[in-house]
């Protein structure tokens, strides 16, 4: 029997990218998924995939800026499946790439700060408000998108930095919440993902490509899959005993001295100053 067989899985940010890697794979294993996303198009793209695979997928438009939507979003599961049993939260779209959530605490404005918080961290608060109570019965998982920008900080990034750490801390605070519920709670901290946004840009930038993958011990960066396959081991009985954890898929890259990717960094910057490193 596939791992998920019976589940239904909330994936949001679900149309692309890690989102997109990881509706596929976990419906693959069985579980009906829930596309949660602002992009209709390739939401209804990565549902008729899914169904092609010969797996189940439905897809609803969400903004997880929007509380309402957020809400909305559980209450439609329940009613078309009849119960909830994983919850990843996964959308930030581009807002890492945003410039209005970019720099240091005397540059960002409030508003912005605002913003940034309300999709990165408030939307993974609300998210878990609203799914929990249907989770209760039974027990279930809830998958949350850190970074290694948790652990890993760099100017001008101070919104999107504080908020990762954030997602780390309410990680390990609702683990200990509603592991006597039977609801695990784990979070990912992804390294550099090449999805299909990223892959384009690369096109036109194949030396900073080969730069960053030169700078993971595995000497490579990472896919979508690499992400997904992590989450779904995380959702899966394997995982059983494991709850609070923040995993790093990163390729080693947190692992190693910082300071000499810092210096390559420079370097690249100065012999490149045309051309901008993605965070």
């Amino acid at each position: 029997m596939s791992r998920f067989e019976g589940q239904v899985a909330i994936v949001t940010g679900g149309a692309l990218g890690i989102g997109g890697a990881t509706a596929r794979k976990l419906a693959s294993e069985g579980a009906s998924v829930f596309i949660a996303d602002i992009d209709d198009a390739a939401a209804a793209d990565n549902r008729d995939r899914i169904e092609r695979a010969g797996g189940m997928a439905s897809t609803s438009h969400v903004d997880v800026s929007q509380s309402g939507d957020i809400s909305r979003m559980v209450n439609e599961v329940v009613d078309q499946y009849g119960h909830l049993d994983i919850l990843v939260q996964n959308a930030f779209g581009v807002i890492a790439g945003e410039s209005r959530i970019h720099g240091g605490a005397t540059a960002v404005n409030e508003s912005d700060w605002d913003y940034g918080f309300d999709v990165l961290l408030k939307a993974l608060y609300l998210g878990a408000k609203y799914a929990i109570p249907h989770m209760k019965a039974s027990g279930g998982n809830i998958i949350n998108l850190a970074s290694v920008h948790s652990f890993l900080q760099e100017p001008g990034m101070l919104v999107y930095e504080a908020a990762k750490a954030g997602v780390v801390g309410l990680t390990r605070q609702m683990a200990t919440e509603y592991g006597p519920d039977g609801i695990r709670v784990n979070a990912i901290a992804p390294g550099h993902i090449v999805s299909e946004g990223l892959a384009k840009m690369w096109e036109d930038n194949p030396d900073g490509l080969a730069f960053y993958a030169d700078q993971y011990p595995v000497r490579r960066t990472g896919t979508p899959d690499d992400i997904a396959n992590g989450i779904a081991f995380l959702c899966s009985d394997e995982a059983s005993f494991i709850t609070g954890h923040t995993l790093a898929i990163d390729g080693g890259l947190t692992v190693q001295l910082q300071e000499t990717f810092g210096l390559r960094q420079a370097v690249y910057a100065r012999e490149h100053p045309d051309r901008r490193l993605p965070d």
